[in-house]
């Protein structure tokens, strides 16, 4: 009985010698962790802490302005926030969530998929560049996970009155059309990075440590003046309604510089609210659309017949009576102007003699003087989409594409084009690069023409305003007014 007795308290001591083993094994295991954790490894728990209460958050770039020669703003950015949600932190089945979704005006039945479908993500947009007052309501609804990101919002002060230059900008603020497409690279800047910390409810806390400086983007001043921008604007629409145009074009540039200083087109468009417009809608007529200019070219092709030599202002072309055939086709006036000076040729706008003209010179000469008013090559203005224009090849020219030349079929070209070899016109022979930049040292551009060809030229176009011209609604009291119509079927 005593043996059994023993036999059964050596098993107890033994078991309880067990226990004891486990137990300081445990504690000098425990011990251990800790002084792993605290002393030969601290950076552990501080790493898993800011793996849950510490972000690194980009920091938005400001796009730089685009101003008017003046100053003026034409586009700017404005400070908006963006709201996006943790997936690995939100609540789904949150009674908040379909109040949140109420104040982003989204389904919250889709806003639920998006979230479980992209649960291996920390970071997915709900709703971009929300008012100021929507993106109050979603901080007072204060949930776990949602947060609020600070970005920039594109605004065009002038409406639909500049647009099709200046362009506009995506929702990430990349240019997608206009002069914000050119400068893209200039206006756009580099955002920064900030070591943010966030509360039990994911919430952003103080002002955090900057990781990497935001590098804003520079401002860029063009050369419109927003005060001719605006008559252009106003006058433009005012014709196309008047005269019940499908389209129209309007472009003023400084003879002296290149520099654009309005340019309009019409049916125009607000870049503040793009919803519904078609992509051709954007497009800048003045510079990416050709036509053929017609009798607006007449002055190109007495001003090569005055450099050849063979003509005068005053040489007698016989228009009679009225038609001209050429290769079997009838070439013809308005009515018959009968025997007419050059002079009088742009003020009557007559077909015959202009082809009279390219007749009696060589293809190459007419093709060259063509291009000397700039009309087959870019007019260096950068613009995107810009079209080049077309003269075709002169060693293919039959007589009847020299004839019809003279009075502007068989050529297409710009409104832009076209304004800047009228600049050549009234600038005394100078071709000069088209520039919607401000520019401070105007380009020395190269001579094309006599300065005495140009001005005789001139003289001849400042008649069609006048008396007797196809123009006279176009003059203007106590100014001197050049110009020159022309019509194409």
């Amino acid at each position: 009985m005593s043996r059994q007795r023993k036999s059964i308290n050596s098993v107890g001591i033994w078991r309880l010698n067990v226990v004891r083993l486990v137990f300081i094994s445990l504690v000098i295991g425990l011990g251990w962790r800790l002084t792993d954790i605290q002393v030969l490894n601290p950076d552990f728990l501080r790493n898993q802490g800011d793996a849950r209460h510490v972000r690194k958050v980009p920091v938005a770039a400001h796009r730089g302005m685009i101003l008017d020669r003046h100053g003026e703003p034409l586009a700017i950015s404005t400070p908006v926030h963006s709201v996006w949600v943790n997936p690995q932190e939100i609540n789904v089945d949150s009674v908040k969530l379909p109040k949140l979704a109420k104040v982003l005006h989204l389904n919250a039945k889709k806003i639920k998929n998006k979230i479980n479908s992209n649960q291996n993500r920390e970071f997915i947009y709900l709703k971009r560049r929300v008012a100021p007052e929507t993106a109050n309501k979603v901080k007072q609804l204060n949930i776990a996970g949602v947060a609020l990101q600070r970005e920039y919002k594109r605004f065009y002060p002038t409406g639909e009155v500049a647009a099709h230059v200046v362009g506009f900008t995506n929702v990430d603020d990349a240019g997608q059309e206009g002069l914000e497409l050119t400068h893209d690279a200039v206006l756009t800047g580099v955002s920064g990075l900030k070591r943010m910390i966030r509360d039990s409810r994911g919430n952003y806390v103080g002002g955090g440590e900057q990781l990497k400086a935001t590098k804003h983007g520079q401002n860029i001043s063009l050369s419109i003046d927003l005060r001719l921008q605006y008559l252009t604007y106003q006058a433009l629409k005012a014709s196309v309604v008047k005269y019940k145009a499908r389209s129209g074009s309007a472009v003023i540039l400084d003879i002296k510089t290149g520099e654009v200083l309005a340019m309009v087109n019409q049916p125009s468009f607000n870049p503040n609210s793009r919803r519904g417009l078609r992509n051709s809608e954007y497009r800048n007529r003045a510079v990416t659309d050709l036509f053929e200019p017609g009798s607006t070219v007449k002055p190109f092709t007495v001003a090569s017949g005055l450099k050849s030599g063979k003509f005068t202002p005053a040489t007698i072309i016989d228009t009679r009576p009225g038609t001209l055939r050429v290769s079997g086709h009838t070439i013809k006036d308005f009515r018959d102007y009968g025997q007419i000076s050059v002079s009088t040729l742009i003020q009557k706008s007559s077909n015959v003699a202009a082809s009279k003209i390219a007749l009696a010179l060589k293809p190459e000469q007419l093709w060259q003087d063509f291009s000397a008013f700039g009309l087959a090559e870019p007019t260096g203005a950068y613009f995107p989409g810009e079209a080049m224009g077309h003269l075709p090849d002169p060693q293919k020219w039959r007589k009847l594409d020299r004839a019809t030349l003279a009075y502007g079929y068989g050529v297409a070209s710009s409104a832009l084009q076209l304004a800047r070899g009228y600049m050549v016109l009234a600038n005394g022979g100078i071709l000069r690069p088209v520039s919607f930049v401000k520019v401070d040292q105007p380009p020395q551009g190269r001579r094309v023409f006599s300065r005495d060809d140009m001005k005789q030229v001139l003289t001849m176009m400042e008649r069609v305003v006048q008396p007797g011209g196809t123009a006279q609604k176009a003059a203007v009291e106590n100014y001197t007014v050049a110009g020159k119509t022309g019509t194409v079927k």
